[in-house]
């Protein structure tokens, strides 16, 4: 009678614990996860618009007309104006504008194979071949990143000069074949030395050399690290403004950058304010839908830089 009584008096006072507390604690998490949710969704839309207000800023200031910049100080143009793409699309100084994305192309493009090529085959020689004075050359090849590029410019310019390179493509493309980015080849580096060395070991028993290791096995595992250097790359080469400048004197081999200060350039015939904003806006184009479709993947590889294999 006690133990069955004690039983059941041990069953009703756990039951009358347990029935308030029940409903009453998910009240109380789910309020306080909805104010931390709205604070967060007002501090995250707050950074977004500051963010976004240059870019929402450059596609509405593309329907205003030369006479509204500098007087119109708002953000919506008084009177809207579309004549600014039809005249940006016809091109200046006697080329279209296709001509200019052609060039940008042209050189981004090279620049992305140039890079991932050399700066992978670099990062292997670093990271998987043990030969003599390889400190030496890795903290020279580190070294590099101190080094401003207005130090070998004018060293640079004299050496293509001599060459006849000065006005095409080539010295703006080649040092990029030369794994000239020691950015690009530490961030290979770093990511090809998690790798266990015991696959390294088990192809060279196979009979397998450095290039077929590099080819069959490194190469296919540094994917995410790759594409992280594709899309650095491309948006850099792209942005390029003083390698253009340096090298390149016809307006028919001007990639965008260079482009844009035909319209904002005093000596022919005062500044566009209109064409300007407006040909910026569509060189911004393609590199912001670069890196949206791309943003998965640059995501993905500077995550797994964290990773151990």
């Amino acid at each position: 009678m006690t133990s069955a009584s004690f039983t059941d008096g041990t069953m009703e006072t756990i039951e009358q614990e347990m029935m308030p507390a029940t409903p009453s604690a998910p009240r109380r998490r789910v309020k306080r996860k909805t104010w931390q949710t709205v604070i967060w969704l007002v501090v995250l839309l707050a950074i977004t618009a500051v963010v976004l207000y240059p870019l929402v800023w450059l596609f509405l200031s593309t329907f205003k007309p030369n006479s509204e910049f500098g007087q119109n100080t708002g953000l919506l143009p008084e009177n809207w104006y579309f004549g600014n793409y039809a005249k940006v699309m016809e091109g200046i100084a006697g080329v279209p504008m296709w001509r200019f994305f052609l060039n940008s192309l042209i050189l981004s493009v090279a620049a992305v194979v140039g890079t991932l090529l050399s700066s992978a085959l670099a990062a292997y020689a670093f990271a998987r071949v043990q030969f003599k004075g390889l400190g030496i050359f890795f903290a020279a090849m580190i070294g590099t990143l101190l080094l401003p590029f207005h130090v070998v410019i004018i060293p640079q310019y004299i050496i293509f000069n001599q060459l006849g390179w000065v006005d095409t493509y080539i010295p703006l493309i080649l040092p990029k074949f030369l794994a000239t980015g020691a950015f690009f080849v530490f961030l290979l580096v770093q990511f090809m030395r998690q790798m266990p060395r015991d696959m390294d070991e088990a192809a060279r028993i196979d009979g397998a050399g450095h290039f077929r290791i590099f080819w069959s096995i490194i190469l296919p595992l540094i994917k995410p690290a790759l594409i992280t250097c594709a899309i650095f790359a491309f948006i850099w080469e792209w942005n390029d403004f003083l390698g253009p400048l340096l090298y390149l004197t016809s307006p028919e081999n001007y990639p965008l950058p260079i482009a844009l200060r035909l319209y904002n350039d005093a000596s022919s015939g005062g500044a566009d304010y209109g064409a300007t904003v407006t040909a910026s806006f569509v060189a911004l184009v393609p590199v912001l839908l670069f890196f949206i479709v791309f943003q998965r993947f640059l995501v993905d590889g500077v995550a797994t830089q964290g990773l151990k294999g």
